[in-house]
């Protein structure tokens, strides 16, 4: 039997209003059984720029918008840094459901890093995403973001400053463009490094940002 996937919920169209109301319909996998609502990308109908992460957070689920949590204002913030307006983008994630766990005592909801199976299943909404915005470039936040589009074997931190282009497997099956491609680590993880390093994180965002604005065409 094949494997469950998106593409049995996802509507043959390229409107974004379109695809997020239809992914609330979604159970490609078992991770809509937990989480509050799936959360569509959002931003720039236009953009030229798309940043993709790994799935919302427990704030995104509960607003149902994404990186509006910790991740969020510190890619605000890194934004800002690159000289790049939030409002000209748009943000979205591999995975549309937040996958957590609970702890025995207490109510929080810890993150749990999706499964390859899941972000396979989860694919062809994002695949939907980008063909209806059709950017100039993309931008692969953490190695989930990045294995989604790149391959399993790819491997983030040797390839940060440099301009890539999606794999040519069923990985991009559909996608009759060719976007530039740069990645960088998810914010996220800059908030959990070490205090000590955080600057130096930071920084090291904020240029690999300015390096995919630099990928942007000239008007």
């Amino acid at each position: 039997m094949a494997a469950r996937t998106a593409a049995d919920f996802v509507p043959d169209t390229t409107d974004l209003d379109a695809l997020a109301a239809a992914v609330q319909s979604c159970k490609g996998c078992d991770l809509y059984l937990d989480a509050t609502q799936a959360v569509f990308g959002g931003g720039s109908a236009t953009a030229e720029m798309v940043l993709v992460g790994e799935q919302p957070g427990d704030q995104e689920d509960k607003a149902g918008e994404p990186f509006v949590g910790p991740a969020g204002r510190l890619l605000d913030k890194a934004l800002v840094a690159a000289g790049i307006d939030r409002d000209r983008i748009y943000v979205t994630n591999a995975v549309k459901h937040f996958k957590f766990t609970l702890p025995e005592r207490g109510k929080r909801r810890i993150h749990k890093t999706p499964s390859r199976t899941e972000v396979v299943a989860c694919r062809p909404w994002l695949l939907h995403e980008l063909m209806a915005l059709r950017p100039d470039v993309v931008v692969l936040m953490g190695a989930t973001a990045s294995k989604a589009l790149l391959g399993s074997a790819f491997r983030l931190t040797a390839h940060r400053g440099q301009e890539l282009s999606l794999s040519d497997d069923e990985a991009t099956a559909g996608l009759d463009f060719t976007p530039r491609v740069a990645v960088t680590v998810h914010p996220s993880s800059v908030l959990r490094g070490p205090p000590s390093e955080r600057d130096k994180a930071f920084d090291a965002l904020v240029s690999d940002l300015g390096f995919a604005a630099g990928l942007l065409p000239r008007r």
